[in-house]
């Protein structure tokens, strides 16, 4: 039997092993401390919540703020001055800010609006293909991986063609930070270089519309007021962010696992309805957020018999949650013909904070799934014997991989 001081000790540690296998860490976290108190390196009292019922009723709770400016001390003693500027979205809010900057941007994001864009994003998946070579081994992460969502994200966005790399390198810069004093610096700077950036998008837009997300949240800015610019500013990041780094990890999750899983893969391309099914379990299995963003107690609060004193700093173990063997039936076994409640996972989330990217994020997954599984059935790891390299990051927020090899037609 693990003891609570183990479990505890495990979860104080991002060495290399947990993140090859920060699940089997997460199954004792379960079991001997389901509500972990930790000693991160920002050193700020934090809560881990690892178990589904637990998360779920968490990740709803409104005593557990969202509000950045709530928590301002414990927020800029992690992430520094420069990042509020960039951080005040729906993301770090609560109601009736939350709800006002929500409603703004939501009718972009329904899975009816998504669903139409499915055919430009297939274009997307076809053009990136083309530019892949089919018999040499190669990284997909960043020749079609990464450049799938960020294209599709800066084209609703209005973010010039020119400016896609950029993006993509300063927001890297800006997840995969860590403690020293060089990676702050570096953080820092790429932040001021994204506020200017999107300062600048946003007065573009306003001078010139176009026929984009941008355009329209600028008018909705100069017309009524319902959005300040630092808001509008702080907005438009969120969305690029978010709406290419997580698909992102997940494309290539979903990728590594089918690859990994020679049954389930042939049972996907046997039977093409299957896709969907396929990205829900990927999700579940080992989806691209590990944990929740910070959330703080406004109040003392209690889950699982374990008391969450006021002020602390809580994450939820999403990760952790949608393997939690009294929810999921053989929670560690990827299988993509689970349906129904035994596939009602946490990666997108629950409550008013649900992942508004959520449909998007669906839609291009099946894309590049059925894209490249469609042209290049008998694709293949490069190495299948190799040990996958995981994202190794202070924050275990994303799970993604540094890099995944493949073979498209192998000889």
């Amino acid at each position: 039997m693990t003891t609570t001081q183990d479990a505890v000790t495990a979860a104080e540690r991002c060495t290399p092993e947990y993140r090859r296998n920060p699940h089997a860490v997460y199954a004792r976290l379960r079991e001997a401390a389901p509500v972990c108190p930790m000693r991160p390196p920002h050193g700020n009292e934090t809560y881990l919540i690892t178990r589904y019922e637990d998360a779920r009723a968490a990740l709803a709770d409104p005593r557990l703020s969202k509000d950045m400016y709530g928590a301002m001390d414990a927020y800029r003693s992690i992430f520094g001055d420069s990042s509020v500027a960039l951080d005040d979205n729906m993301l770090n809010s609560d109601p009736p800010k939350h709800t006002r900057l929500r409603k703004l941007v939501s009718s972009a994001f329904t899975p009816r609006r998504v669903e139409a864009l499915r055919p430009q994003i297939e274009g997307v998946v076809r053009t990136l293909i083309d530019d892949c070579p089919a018999r040499e081994p190669f990284d997909l992460l960043p020749v079609f991986a990464f450049p799938l969502p960020i294209i599709v994200i800066c084209d609703l966005l209005g973010v010039p063609p020119l400016d896609r790399e950029r993006m993509q390198h300063l927001s890297t810069t800006v997840a995969q930070t860590g403690f020293s004093e060089e990676a702050k610096r570096a953080q820092q700077q790429a932040e001021l270089d994204l506020h200017a950036f999107f300062t600048d998008l946003v007065r573009t837009k306003r001078e010139n519309p176009g026929d984009d997300l941008m355009s329209a949240l600028t008018s909705v800015w100069d017309n009524d007021g319902g959005l300040s610019e630092h808001e509008l500013v702080s907005t438009a990041f969120l969305l690029m962010f978010a709406g290419h780094k997580t698909t992102a990890y997940l494309l290539g999750n979903a990728v590594h696992h089918l690859l990994s899983h020679p049954a389930q893969l042939r049972a996907v391309q046997e039977n093409p309805e299957l896709v969907g099914q396929a990205v829900e379990e990927v999700l579940r299995y080992d989806g691209s957020v590990e944990s929740s963003t910070f959330r703080y107690a406004t109040e003392d609060v209690e889950y699982s018999g374990t008391r969450i004193p006021k002020g602390s700093l809580v994450q939820i173990a999403l990760s952790s949650a949608n393997r939690d063997p009294l929810k999921f039936d053989r929670p560690d076994e990827f299988d993509v013909t689970r349906k129904g409640a035994q596939n009602a996972h946490l990666g997108f989330g629950h409550g008013s904070h649900y992942c508004l990217g959520a449909p998007l994020a669906r839609v291009e997954t099946e894309a590049a799934i059925t894209g490249l599984f469609g042209r290049f059935p008998r694709m293949t790891l490069a190495d299948p014997a190799a040990e996958p390299r995981w994202l190794e990051v202070p924050f275990p927020a994303f799970r993604g991989l540094e890099e995944l090899k493949v073979v498209l037609d192998p000889k």
